[in-house]
């Protein structure tokens, strides 16, 4: 099934969209199924079982709330994030679950809701287990799923016939693409052959699923809700992070000190602009920490990059009289570009930081961002694949330990880091010709073996690195 521009980037919530978008979605997908069997009105009862990588950080990165969010009919696109704690603390409270929003069920949090915390699902290391009962205790379904990373979820039999798409990637429908790609090889001999921009091959890909124009708009009201993210982020008033860290929030801060300055600042430093990147992923990785509406791009865990990248070009790069048209060309070109990056990453290796790291999330995002840049700066694809291909390769090996399970410590400042790296990759292969020694398909590669090598403790079960040499407080 091919991918789109729309798997890649989605609005969800925060904190993260493996552990939190993906169990949501999975908890819904199992009430539609108990709907299209006819065995809602049957369901007296239903045990949600969290394994791996889910149960190790399941809490800190509120997957327990998804999924009764999602068995109570929830979609993580389009639930209002404050009223989510509410509602879970109303059926933990009350004992009771509106199954997919329209049947009361009994609710028994610790027995109905269970984090194995050393037992795996075979198959991937994000796998959870819904399973529907009768009133006299007898099981009606049950299904294994498994959230592979960027909010993607796929059931068992999915995951074993090598399959991998999820309830939101079927709406593409099935005519081939005219420009198929699966490799950054590939992806170059399109643009050569056609004469195309990475971002028109993925254009022309788009528009045999559907009417371009329509998704053209989809991705606008991606870029909207990037921009309100960052927006959002500033204006919080909480002055520490949810969940238990009592970490500091920084960006409304650096927000009022750089507004401060003023166009002084500007003229005096010369590191003004990156001071700015530095805000805008600060702001949406707070947001995110804070269980606000986020754009997984391609995750949740690395949402601040691609955003404070677009930022840092419309803002510092596109003159302020650009037309309103070219403009939203160019974000467009600039999402599109970072898009057809990410798919490689998904076909290729993985965007899940239970499975490869850190490196297939800050890494993957922070290539996209990249290539991006450099395409709308001039670049040639050549150049746009070197300049992804920087951009891997200085995050290979990265690990995926968060301090208490939470997206927040090293998560937010990572976001940061790896944007101004982004911009520094696609200026490196601006001044190139691109030519150059290792390919992105070769990075990809290694990103993927790496983390297969990767001991399970470094890829987001707070079981090594930085969670267990922080002391929580």
């Amino acid at each position: 099934m091919a991918l789109s521009i729309l798997d890649l980037f989605s609005i969800g919530i925060g904190p993260s969209s493996s552990h939190t978008v993906g169990p949501m979605r999975a908890a819904r997908r199992f009430t539609t199924a108990l709907e299209r069997d006819g065995l809602l009105e049957s369901t007296a009862r239903v045990k949600g079982e969290l394994f791996g990588s889910l149960s190790a950080t399941g809490v800190g990165h509120g997957s327990d709330m998804a999924v009764i969010l999602g068995l109570c009919g929830h979609d993580p696109e389009t639930i209002d994030p404050e009223s989510a704690a509410p509602q879970v603390g109303r059926c933990v409270e009350e004992r009771t679950l509106p199954l997919a929003g329209v049947r009361q069920i009994a609710f028994d949090r610790p027995k109905d809701l269970v984090l194995h915390m050393r037992k795996n699902l075979p198959g991937h290391p994000n796998g959870m287990r819904l399973t529907a009962y009768d009133a006299a205790g007898e099981v009606l379904l049950t299904r294994d799923y498994f959230s592979v990373g960027g909010g993607f979820v796929v059931t068992g039999e999915e995951l074993n016939a090598e399959l991998d798409e999820t309830k939101d990637i079927t709406r593409h429908g099935e005519d081939p693409e005219p420009h198929p790609f699966s490799t950054g090889v590939e992806l170059l001999s399109q643009c050569e052959i056609h004469g195309l921009s990475i971002a028109d091959v993925m254009r022309a890909n788009e528009a045999s699923r559907g009417d371009l124009d329509e998704i053209e708009a989809k991705v606008l009201q991606i870029w909207d809700v990037m921009q309100e993210c960052v927006d959002n982020g500033l204006r919080r008033t909480e002055p520490i992070l949810p969940g238990g860290l009592k970490v500091k929030r920084r960006a409304p801060g650096l927000h009022a000190q750089l507004e401060q300055k003023g166009k002084d600042g500007q003229e005096k430093d010369p590191m003004w602009a990156m001071e700015w990147v530095n805000l805008f992923a600060l702001a949406v990785n707070e947001e995110n920490a804070s269980f606000g509406r986020i754009v997984t791009a391609p995750t949740n865990g690395a949402a601040g990059i691609i955003p404070a990248v677009l930022h840092y070009y419309d803002r510092f790069v596109l003159a302020e009289d650009t037309p309103a048209e070219e403009r939203r060309t160019k974000i467009l070109d600039f999402l599109f570009t970072a898009a057809a990056i990410g798919i490689l990453y998904k076909r290729n290796a993985s965007i899940s930081g239970a499975e490869v790291g850190c490196q297939g999330e800050v890494g993957s995002a922070c290539s996209m961002a990249a290539g991006a840049l450099c395409a709308v700066l001039g670049g040639t694809p050549l150049q746009v694949e070197n300049a992804a291909e920087i951009g891997i390769e200085h995050n290979l090996g990265l690990t995926c330990d968060p301090v208490g399970g939470l997206v927040q410590v090293p998560c937010i400042e990572r976001n940061a880091i790896a944007s101004v790296k982004a911009i520094n990759a696609a200026r490196l292969a601006l001044v190139g010709d691109g030519d150059h020694r290792v390919t992105l398909d070769q990075a990809i590669a290694t990103m993927r073996d790496t983390g297969a090598d990767m001991k399970s403790k470094y890829k987001e079960t707070s079981r090594g690195g930085l969670a267990v040499n922080v002391i929580e407080c």
